[in-house]
């Protein structure tokens, strides 16, 4: 292609008048002749993939259609030359029907003189070009066109979406511990920042305009002492709407966000941070992972886990689908069957009866938009607002299915609805509450954007009271003091991954008096030292059989299968049942892989049960769908022997040639050996891996005045423990700095006559059993089985009790954990040969 014929071809449509429908396909044939490719006729004549005036949803419909499309390559959208001052609504409409055109990842939008080139693949950042019609002189112009039309992959972005928002968080993460070392509240620069973090984004999606924001701060950059005067007058303008400068058209956003025009002074450094950050693209934040990402950022407690994994859409969409979105479906296509059998008649009346026919037709459409609009979701653990954000954009895109299918059949009566106010949430962390809820406004506004709705609610940001900073399983009544269950808002499915904290470690992380109130408030309904995450299993277990919530969806460690923990999905079958799990997935956490299950149930109406994936005819208690190991009962035969050692709570293990100076030692007052108060230890790394031989000083439950009477290995235990104990939340482990955190009587009591017992690891990727003298201590890490006789040591080891183990047990990450009141005591052993 010579210049002269690209110039001749940019004089020819310079001078064009000629309105869109005359223009388009002309002007498309010349550019495809400048370019040196193939015409939709020439490339495919029957116009199946290739083709002008692409009808939209239905042929005939009278909905439209795009000029050009090319399938899973581009669409091409024209307007009339110098009629309109922008080419966003030939934008908005593409983005509108995109699903219908199969989401094509080039956009194209021209009226001659202008030419917006938008590549827009998933999960990476959208790029536009912008060029004039006299731009086509350029060789790297025409290239970059022909390769929008043929091959779209040579423009596949290499900066994905989720790099963009890693880098946005970091950049305010720097800039908030800068801030916070010259004395500022925590609390404080988090509400400042989430609302410079929300103007960045509305300037890049248009609605502050002239980027009044970054202005603002490069203006600021040369003047930090002028920040504060500077910022303030733009958060009142904001919090009612009005003008902030000749022409900048502020719109009202308030919605909680802007009700202060509370501002942080900012030095140079911290001007020039958030200048940058201002100059990323906001309109490509990701909002499923950026609250994540944002709250580290900004939370001092959890800045360590910046460069931690985050929850990805992927992850939360095998919860929001099938427990929130299935029905909804299962609806849509239940409503577009009835539609399809009213349309022949529709298609073929005039007049009066065609008026009735599309009466009903719209009366099935907007029945599936209320039912759209008017259905609520509650996450009552929500953090920073992720699996809201996931469930606002399905029900959104499966609105827009319902706004693009009734236009595409002539009905324009139905309008978008779907809220960020059908989001319930309840989050402890005042902090992560408030950021919930600008990760929604954020993700609600750029799905309008990329799906060519228009962002014309005013208020623009939605007072959401429905998301709610308070504790979802324990509070106190104000006028008594006494502790209640909070009551939950009536939801019509509930979401959410609650926090993970196991048994063993909820009274060390809550505390004496939180812990106990939580036993007694739900005795009968969680199980003592059941993980934390019981309790949102249990609160929601009842929300569905007091009729207040249909549906729930909850993540969970795979622990929830099994001991304690199984009892709360007992009682989930007992009153409902489970259609939905992933018994065993990897996740990660805080940066740590671990293993989860996810859980959905209901009372008992869904017949569609799906575990890992597949079909099954039910889903028992331990997340299996064959038979139902969990009905087996714990046999009297078992009690007592397999037993749990000692929690030393402390260091309280020695070495070897520590030991032996303190058994060495004989100036007791009692006369008595401290052979009496020192005992072999092992602990799950020595019995797998061989590790050195070492020793334990344990005083059983002496007083303390008794155990002072062992000199040496209480002035060790003195010296060595009690500072660790003194600073402990558990008041009887303070107090009794001098004993283990529990004894483990019960099985030195059981092997005290034996010459030996057996022990294993309670957690272990291969189950192995061992013996050890009965003088020994084993940590909490081992299990202790108080029988000596080889013919049970062998029953262990079979392969029928590894398998019963494995089944009945659960796990931590990928290692089984042996647990004795499942895999132990339920199991029946062979009666002993003679």
């Amino acid at each position: 292609m010579t210049i002269s014929a690209a110039q001749e071809f940019v004089d020819r449509w310079e001078r064009s008048t000629v309105n869109e429908k005359g223009t388009a396909q002309p002007h498309f044939i010349d550019l495809c002749r400048l370019l040196g490719i193939k015409t939709p006729v020439e490339a495919d004549p029957h116009g199946a993939w290739y083709r002008f005036e692409k009808p939209l949803k239905k042929e005939g419909g009278g909905a439209g259609f795009a000029d050009v499309w090319r399938a899973e390559t581009f669409a091409w959208e024209y307007k009339s030359k110098d009629r309109y001052a922008t080419l966003d609504d030939a934008l908005t409409q593409l983005r509108l029907y995109k699903s219908d055109l199969g989401n094509p990842p080039v956009l194209v939008v021209s009226d001659i003189a202008r030419f917006e080139v938008y590549i827009e693949f998933n999960g990476f950042k959208t790029r536009v070009e912008k060029f004039t019609n006299a731009d086509l002189v350029n060789a790297a112009t025409r290239d970059l066109l022909r390769a929008a039309l043929t091959d779209p992959q040579q423009l596949r972005p290499s900066e994905k979406t989720f790099t963009i928002t890693e880098k946005i968080a970091k950049q305010f993460g720097e800039v908030a511990k800068l801030v916070e070392r010259r004395g500022h509240e925590p609390h404080d620069v988090a509400h400042f920042f989430m609302k410079l973090l929300f103007c960045m984004f509305a300037e890049d999606i248009g609605l502050l305009p002239n980027h009044l924001l970054s202005e603002t701060l490069r203006a600021a950059v040369f003047n930090p002492d002028e920040f504060n005067a500077l910022i303030r007058p733009l958060f009142r303008e904001m919090r009612t709407g009005g003008y902030w400068g000749p022409g900048n058209r502020i719109p009202h956003f308030n919605g909680g966000l802007f009700d202060d025009d509370f501002a942080i002074p900012l030095k140079v450094d911290d001007l020039q941070f958030l200048y940058g950050a201002a100059r990323q693209d906001w309109r490509d934040v990701e909002p499923s992972i950026f609250g994540t990402l944002f709250e580290r950022a900004l939370d001092p407690a959890k800045r360590s886990q910046l460069g931690a994994h985050y929850t990805s859409r992927d992850d939360i969409l095998l919860l929001v689908e099938p427990v929130l979105m299935q029905p909804l479906r299962r609806e849509w296509a239940a409503v577009q069957m009835e539609v399809e059998a009213l349309r022949p008649a529709y298609d073929a009346a005039t007049g009066l009866q065609r008026q009735r026919a599309k009466n009903k037709i719209m009366d099935l459409l907007l029945g599936m938009e209320e039912r759209l609009s008017s259905i609520t979701v509650l996450d009552a653990a929500c953090g920073s607002g992720n699996f809201l954000y996931v469930a606002l954009q399905q029900l959104k895109d499966l609105e827009k299915e319902v706004i693009t299918y009734a236009r595409a059949i002539g009905v324009d009566e139905i309008q978008q609805a779907v809220s960020p106010r059908q989001l319930y949430g309840i989050e402890k962390n005042p902090f992560a509450a408030e950021l919930a809820q600008v990760v929604v406004w954020i993700g609600d506004l750029q799905w309008n954007v990329k799906n060519g709705f228009p962002n014309d609610r005013r208020p623009v940001l939605q007072t959401l009271d429905t998301i709610r900073c308070a504790d979802a399983i324990l509070e106190y009544d104000i006028a008594t003091g006494q502790p209640r269950e909070p009551e939950w808002p009536a939801a019509d499915v509930i979401l959410g991954n609650p926090p993970f904290l196991g048994g063993n470690r909820i009274r060390k992380e809550l505390g004496d008096q939180t812990v106990d109130t939580l036993f007694k408030l739900y005795e009968g309904r969680v199980p003592a030292f059941a993980d934390l995450v019981c309790y949102w299993f249990e609160k929601s277990r009842a929300q569905i059989a007091g009729g207040r919530t249909q549906r729930t969806g909850l993540l969970a460690t795979n622990s929830i299968r099994g001991g304690a923990n199984r009892k709360v999905l007992e009682r989930i079958k007992q009153t409902g049942d489970i259609f939905l799990a992933w018994s065993d997935r990897p996740w990660i956490l805080d940066g740590a892989a671990v293993r989860v299950s996810m859980v959905g149930f209901d009372d008992g109406k869904e017949q569609d049960r799906k575990l890992d994936g597949t079909k099954a005819k039910n889903i028992n208690a331990d997340l299996t769908g064959t038979v139902n190991l969990t009905a087996a009962q714990r046999l009297a035969e078992n009690l007592s022997i397999c037993l749990r050692p000692t929690e030393k709570g402390g260091p309280f293990d020695i070495s070897t040639n520590v030991a032996e100076a303190m058994l060495q030692a004989s100036n007791n007052p009692n006369g008595q050996p401290n052979s009496n108060v020192i005992f072999p230890w092992i602990n799950g790394e020595m019995l797998v891996r061989g590790a050195p031989k070492r020793y334990i000083i344990s005083f059983g439950s002496m007083s303390e005045e008794e155990a002072r009477q062992y000199v040496v290995p209480f002035e060790y235990v003195r010296e060595h423990v009690y500072p660790e104990r003194a600073k402990n939340n558990e008041a009887r482990t303070r107090q009794n700095w001098w004993l283990h955190r529990r004894p483990g009587s019960e099985l030195r009591k059981a092997v005290a006559g034996l010459s030996r017992y057996i022990v294993t690891p309670r957690v272990a990727k291969h189950r192995i059993f061992s013996w050890t003298s009965s003088d020994t201590i084993p940590d909490d890490g081992i299990y202790g089985f108080a029988r000596e006789d080889d013919y049970f040591f062998g029953v262990l080891h079979s392969k029928l009790h590894e398998l019963w183990a494995l089944r009945l047990g659960t796990s931590l990450e990928d290692r089984p954990r042996y647990t004795p009141t499942t895999t132990f005591e339920t199991f029946p052993f062979p009666w002993p040969p003679g």
